[in-house]
C-alpha cells in the first residue's frame, strides 16, 4: 500500500471515531512519512500537549554540563532547533512545519449555504451566436443552465441561483456582473456553446433554409480572467471542470490556442483540461468572486449540435460541473494536500 493511500485510510477511521482528529490525524500522517532516522522526535510530543514552543526546558530538567566552548555550543543549538523546524516529508521534500500549519485547511464552504450563479450566457434581445440548424445559443444556454442548476441543487446546493439578464449586449454583462455581486455570490459559472469566427463558416441548407456551419471544430473550453480579484480560486475552479469533463469522455477546443485564430487565439493554461486565459471578459474580470467561463460545446459544428441538443449531453456536463464544485467545497489538508 503506497504511504498517500495509508494516510488516507488510516485518517478516514480517525476522522470518524477519535476525539481531537484534525491534530492526530496530522501528527500520524507526520510520523508515517518521517524517514527513519530522523532525530528530535520530541516534537511530536509537543504537537499533541499543544506546546507553543519548541525545545524549552522543562521545569524538572537539570542544566546540562558545559563540555565545548561556547562557540560550539552556540552552533549545536542552532543545529537542534533547525531539526526541529524542518521536517524531511519522503513525499514532499523540506517543507517549514509549525504548529499552525500542521492543522487542517477549513473546509472551503457548506453546500446548504454556499451560493454559486449560474449565469445564463447572452439575452433573449441579444441572442448570441447562431447554430448550424438555426438556433440561438441563448436557447442551447438556457436549458442546459437549467439542468445544472437542478443537479446542483439535488447534490444539496439549495442556494444556487440561475441568472437571466435582459437587454443588449454590453448593457446587459455590466448589468449580470451587478445582480452577481448583489446577490454575494461564492461563485459565479456562466454558461455557453461556442462557434467560430466567420471566415470559416460555409454554407448550406436546413429545412428550405439557407444557414452557415463549419464541422472544422468542436469540443467544450473553459476560461478565466486573470484580472479576476481572485484568480487563483477561478483557475482552480475551471481546472476543476476541465477535469470533470475530460473524466467524461469529453475533448476540449483545441483551436484557441492555434494561430489561425487571430484575434481570438488565447493562452492555454492546461494541455490536459483546455483551461484557457481570457482576460477581457466582463463578466469574469469585473465580479467580486471567484468566476469561470463553459464554453459547453460547438452548435455550429452540425454533428456537436446534434449531442448539444440532447438530454442526454446535457445530464453528462451538469454532472461534470455538480462533481466540480463538490470537490471545490471539499476540506483540503493544508500539510499534505490532496490525496
Amino acid at each position: 500500500m503506497k504511504r498517500r493511500e495509508f494516510i488516507y485510510v488510516l485518517g478516514s477511521i480517525a476522522w470518524g471515531f477519535w476525539p481531537g482528529r484534525r491534530t492526530v490525524i496530522a501528527a500520524m500522517a507526520a510520523v508515517v512519512l518521517l524517514p527513519i532516522d530522523a532525530g528530535n522526535a520530541g516534537w511530536l510530543s509537543d504537537l499533541l500537549k499543544g506546546s507553543p514552543k519548541q525545545g524549552k526546558p522543562s521545569k524538572q530538567a537539570k542544566p546540562a554540563k558545559q563540555v565545548t566552548s561556547s562557540k560550539s555550543a552556540a552552533l549545536a543549538k542552532r543545529a537542534a532547533s533547525s531539526k526541529r523546524q524542518t521536517v524531511k516529508l519522503a513525499a514532499l521534500g523540506p517543507v517549514q512545519l509549525p504548529t499552525a500549519a500542521l492543522k487542517p485547511v477549513a473546509t472551503r464552504c457548506e453546500p446548504s449555504k454556499f451560493r454559486i450563479v449560474l449565469d445564463v450566457g447572452h439575452t433573449a434581445e441579444s441572442e448570441g451566436a447562431i447554430s448550424a440548424r438555426n438556433v440561438s445559443e441563448f436557447v442551447f444556454n438556457l436549458r442546459l443552465a437549467k439542468q445544472i442548476e437542478q443537479k446542483l441543487k439535488a447534490e444539496g446546493f439549495a442556494e444556487t441561483r440561475l441568472l437571466l439578464t435582459e437587454g443588449k449586449a454590453r448593457r446587459s454583462l455590466f448589468k449580470r456582473v451587478a445582480t452577481a455581486n448583489d446577490l454575494r455570490a461564492d461563485l459565479l459559472l456562466s454558461i455557453h456553446h461556442d462557434s467560430v469566427p466567420n471566415k470559416f463558416l460555409e454554407d448550406w441548407e436546413f429545412e428550405g433554409k439557407k444557414s452557415r456551419f463549419s464541422d472544422r471544430f468542436s469540443g467544450y473550453s473553459v476560461f478565466v480572467s486573470r484580472e479576476n480579484p481572485d484568480f487563483k480560486t477561478s483557475l482552480m475552479f475551471a481546472e476543476l471542470i476541465g477535469k470533470e469533463m475530460k473524466a467524461q469522455g469529453l475533448e476540449y477546443a483545441r483551436q484557441y490556442s492555434q494561430p489561425i485564430m487571430g484575434r481570438h487565439q488565447r493562452p492555454l493554461l492546461n494541455r490536459e483540461t483546455g483551461v484557457y486565459r481570457y482576460d477581457e471578459l466582463i463578466v469574469l474580470r469585473k465580479t467580486r468572486m471567484a468566476a469561470a467561463l463553459l464554453e459547453a460545446g460547438s452548435i455550429i459544428n452540425r454533428d456537436e449540435e446534434l449531442m448539444m441538443s440532447s438530454p442526454e449531453r446535457r445530464d453528462i456536463i451538469s454532472s461534470g460541473v455538480a462533481a466540480a464544485v463538490k470537490e471545490f467545497c471539499e476540506p483540503r489538508w493544508g500539510m499534505l494536500g490532496p490525496l
